[in-house]
């Protein structure tokens, strides 16, 4: 072997590593702007529910004056929003949302119920911004679960799960709707 040949071979490893490190590199980076991708949707979602509970007690106030012996709606929508403010984890707060967004239905279709409450101007412009508020949260979860599906298939997918495993990415949960939301929601009086 001569000088040359063994010139070129170095030259022709060195760039072979050179490149396994620059996609190393840009799989590394393209998995940490994913999860910041996951946590600044999951934060989006969280400014919305944050707006929601701001609403909520002004809702309950105004329905309390209507409805004084539907008090177990009343608490179980306190409850749910307490619960929720609790949570710390992401799949905590999904679980509490749910509750929370079933105990906001049933408050409502008690509404039907009580016409004065229903033609209450305060009650429509509350619930009007609700529903605004409940379709970007429902905006926000679908956002944050197509991030989250990108991002679980480049830690699952070959090559780039090889980097995941080494730099210890994890999946990140969906936001998935529990039995009980899927279901039509009953007002029983």
């Amino acid at each position: 072997m001569n000088i040359s040949t063994g010139l070129i071979i170095l030259i022709v490893v060195i760039v072979i590593l050179l490149l396994i490190v620059a996609w190393v590199v840009g799989t590394y980076n393209s998995l940490v702007s994913l999860r910041n991708r996951v946590k600044d949707s999951w934060s989006q979602i969280d400014v919305q529910l944050k707006r929601r509970f701001d609403l909520i007690p002004n809702l309950v106030e105004t329905v309390k004056g209507y409805t004084k012996h539907e008090s177990e709606t009343l608490e179980n929508v306190i409850k749910a929003r307490n619960t929720y403010l609790s949570a710390t984890l992401p799949e905590d707060q999904m679980k509490a949302d749910g509750e929370l967004t079933k105990a906001v239905s049933k408050l409502f279709a008690l509404s039907e119920s009580y016409p004065d409450l229903k033609a209450n101007t305060n009650f429509q412009e509350l619930q009007k911004e609700l529903q605004e508020t409940e379709d970007k949260i429902a905006i926000s979860r679908q956002f944050y679960n197509d991030v989250v599906l990108q991002y679980n298939n480049k830690v699952e997918m070959v090559p780039s799960n090889i980097v995941a495993g080494i730099f210890k990415f994890t999946k990140e949960a969906f936001f998935k709707a529990d039995e009980a939301e899927r279901e039509n929601v009953q007002v029983k009086f």
